[in-house]
């Protein structure tokens, strides 16, 4: 397989950069602002990274690989899809929590490759999704007191 084409990073990079730069945008111009402080945060980090990667591959000195595979890809497509309803539906209309939760035991369960039949693999699926949480609860509402999308089952 050969590297990727210098342009095809540029590009991938600039979008990356593109959707940074509108994100903090959007983060810095949202109210009430004690509720954007850690967007805000993450946000900037994420523009100056994604900028930053854009400039080292204008100027040709980004290490390019040789992409992904068409069977790379295909694997990616399920957690793809699942992310996409995350972020544009179940977030609001569930709950952060509830809606992460669904998410992450799915995208657990699909790419786990411990087998399905056996029940103690689920067992280890739902132990792993409630330490996970455990950890998301403790981050966002208690460390850093931030404002999660909240709707049916908050």
């Amino acid at each position: 397989m050969s590297d990727l084409p210098r342009s095809q990073h540029i590009i991938a990079s600039g979008l990356i950069a593109g959707v940074g730069l509108a994100v903090a945008y959007i983060s810095f111009t949202q109210e009430p602002a004690d509720a954007f402080v850690f967007p805000r945060l993450i946000s900037s980090v994420f523009a100056a990274l994604a900028i930053w990667t854009f400039v080292k591959a204008a100027m040709g000195r980004t290490k390019v690989g040789a992409g992904l595979s068409g069977l790379e890809m295909r694997n990616m497509l399920p957690g793809l899809g699942i992310a996409l309803v995350y972020a544009f539906w179940a977030a609001k209309e569930l709950g952060f929590y509830t809606a992460t939760t669904i998410t992450f035991f799915i995208l657990l369960t699909i790419y786990d490759p411990a087998p399905h039949g056996a029940v103690s693999t689920w067992v280890k699926r739902v132990l792993i999704t409630a330490g996970f949480m455990a950890v998301m609860y403790g981050l966002f509402a208690v460390l850093l007191n931030v404002f999660t999308p909240r709707e049916i089952f908050s």
